[in-house]
């Protein structure tokens, strides 16, 4: 389910990211943010020829079985310009041969902005857009292209989307859905089935135990750590 925040979101996002991102190319990061600061228009160190964009928040992933051939590291060159370290450690094993690799590159900038954008709103949807999947690749562009980020990613990989998780999913600790819908339901089951806990919309807290087998929930978008979890 795409969360109501998040639709209004990236239509506001839309147009920002398109302005800003289309002549981005190679910046890095902490140049990007040093040029806004100052109230400016960021430098061009790699610019895109015309090629079909990929989605702003789907990149190609690293070789699989059965995926389209990557394009050699040292075929990573964009049209005009060169590509910093970082960006070329976030393109390699993600480019597919024919590729433009300046529009992978675009795709996880725009993860980028789109998580800055999100944070700025409200920090506690920001991570619960990556915990649900909502803003995906996430990890590897915060990692190369956004870094300043990273505690975002951290505390996702802590959190619960809507689902089922069990055994080693499962971390002891109480949590929040953030933004929880109408319909937001959810159950903490032990051994042999039997229900510790459960509530439906309205509760945005649950306690997982030490002694939960089972932890299950719908509607309720995604689900952070409360506190200190340890």
């Amino acid at each position: 389910m795409r969360h109501p925040f998040l639709a209004g979101a990236a239509v506001a996002l839309a147009t920002a990211v398109l302005a800003a991102c289309g002549s981005s190319g190679g910046q890095d990061d902490r140049g990007k943010e040093a040029a806004a600061a100052a109230g400016g228009t960021p430098s061009v160190t790699a610019a895109a020829s015309p090629a079909p964009s990929a989605s702003p928040t789907t990149a190609p992933g690293p070789r699989g079985p059965g995926s389209t051939p990557k394009a050699p590291a040292g075929e990573l060159t964009p049209a005009t310009g060169t590509f910093t370290k970082k960006q070329k450690e976030y393109l390699t094993d993600r480019v597919p041969k024919g590729m433009d690799p300046a529009a992978v590159l675009q795709t996880g900038q725009e993860t980028c902005d789109r998580l800055r954008y999100l944070v700025k709103a409200d920090r506690d949807i920001a991570v619960a857009a990556i915990v649900s999947g909502e803003v995906t690749g996430a990890e590897p562009a915060v990692t190369h292209l956004c870094p300043r980020l990273q505690d975002l990613v951290d505390e996702a990989a802590l959190g619960y989307a809507d689902g089922t998780h069990t055994g080693t999913e499962l971390r002891a600790g109480r949590y929040r859905a953030p933004s929880p819908t109408d319909a937001c339901s959810w159950q903490v089951t032990g051994a042999d089935g039997r229900e510790l806990a459960s509530g439906s919309s309205g509760t945005v807290t649950v306690t997982v135990t030490a002694s939960a087998r089972t932890f299950t929930s719908t509607g309720c978008y995604a689900w952070l750590p409360q506190g200190d979890n340890g």
